[in-house]
């Protein structure tokens, strides 16, 4: 899979400084990015603007990076927006099956938990994937009609 040319970015205060990292990083690889915010280490609340991000997802049809703390609640509240298939990345392996057993369309990054370095790599890994198909793609459609 080629690099896509335009990812959508989202976060909470604590994962504001690697969202900025990230971003920085993408602009270097000539990747355009929607950034919804948040634009400070301020306190705020996550879910809207983690919904924000996603609507963004589906309606250009791109990928999406969101980044929290833990990363954990950004990826729950996104994966109740329908047709977002939101994975918490910590790993190469979890990058990976993200996008090749999942057709994840959007990776959440705990900023407290993932250096500089490592999320770079995993970002790489995450975009460069490509989905499996075949099989997974019934687990996929089961997840749709589940809902």
């Amino acid at each position: 899979m080629d690099l896509p040319t335009h990812v959508v970015l989202a976060a909470d205060h604590a994962g504001y400084p690697l969202k900025e990292v990230i971003k920085a990083y993408l602009a270097e690889k000539g990747i355009d990015c929607t950034d919804v915010g948040t634009f400070s280490e301020e306190s705020v609340d996550y879910p809207a603007i983690m919904r924000k991000g996603c609507a963004v997802v589906l309606e250009q049809g791109c990928m999406g990076i969101i980044f929290g703390g833990s990363g954990n609640g950004e990826a729950m509240a996104a994966n109740k927006v329908r047709g977002i298939r939101a994975a918490l990345c910590y790993s190469e392996e979890t990058a990976a099956l993200a996008r090749s057993h999942n057709n994840a369309n959007v990776m959440s990054l705990g900023a407290r938990l993932t250096d500089d370095n490592t999320a770079k790599k995993l970002v790489d890994i995450f975009l460069t994937t490509d989905f499996d198909g075949d099989r997974h793609q019934r687990r996929i459609d089961d997840l749709e009609t589940s809902l």
